[in-house]
This record gives structure tokens, C-alpha cells and sequence, in this order.
């Protein structure tokens, strides 16, 4: 299981694999089975795919890791992707319209997220 962190220009947290578009995002969804997944919007000023592309791939296909945070500065984008996520999601996902708070960065970091109790 791996953690996957859709990015163009912020540094990849420690433990998450990078993906600088969302082709890459996609294809890394595809082939593995993801737990945290952290989205950013905006890709980079010749990309004409975004975070939303991601998002609504993930609806069409119905396929969902675990978590998803979205980290995008866009506030409008950040709104309309956690809304398009949020009326389909499974029970049992973990739908996030921030960035990931230390305590689960740093878990994934040192190899212990989740922390068991």
C-alpha cells in the first residue's frame, strides 16, 4: 500500500510517492492500492489537466484509497472538489478539505501511520 502526493511544485512529504500531474496521480491509482491520497489543484501553468481531473476519475471509476486530503490553495477548487467527493464517497473514506496535519505526515515518515492506540 503506498501514499501518493499530487504535486507540481510542493516539496513530496516524506514516505509519499509523487506525482507532478494528474496522469502520473491516475496511473499510480490504477496500479496500486493507495491509502492517503493528498491533491493539489493547480498543475503548473502548461498543464491543462488538474486535481479535478483526479477527482473526476476517482468518481467514474469508483475506486478510492483510503483517505483523501486536499491541499490546493484555491479555495473555490478545494470547495468544489471536496463537494464532488463528498456526494459519492464510500463510508469509509476519510475526506479531508485541508492539508495533512503533522501528526499523520510525521507517522508516515517514521513508518508507524496509522498509530495504533
Amino acid at each position: 500500500m503506498i501514499h501518493v502526493y499530487l504535486d507540481d511544485s510542493r516539496p513530496c512529504p516524506q514516505g509519499f510517492v509523487l506525482a507532478k500531474d494528474a496522469k502520473e496521480c491516475i496511473a499510480l491509482l490504477q496500479e496500486c492500492e493507495v491509502d492517503i491520497l493528498s491533491l493539489d489543484h493547480d498543475l503548473g501553468w502548461m498543464s491543462k489537466q488538474t486535481g479535478m481531473d483526479v477527482v473526476i476519475w476517482l468518481i467514474q471509476q469508483r475506486k478510492f484509497p483510503r483517505t483523501i486530503y486536499i491541499h490546493t490553495s484555491s479555495p473555490s477548487a478545494c470547495t468544489q472538489m471536496y463537494q464532488m467527493l463528498y456526494a459519492v464517497k464510500p463510508d469509509e473514506l476519510g475526506l479531508y478539505a485541508h492539508r495533512m496535519p503533522e501528526e499523520v505526515l510525521m507517522g508516515v515518515a517514521q513508518g508507524t501511520y496509522p498509530s495504533k492506540p
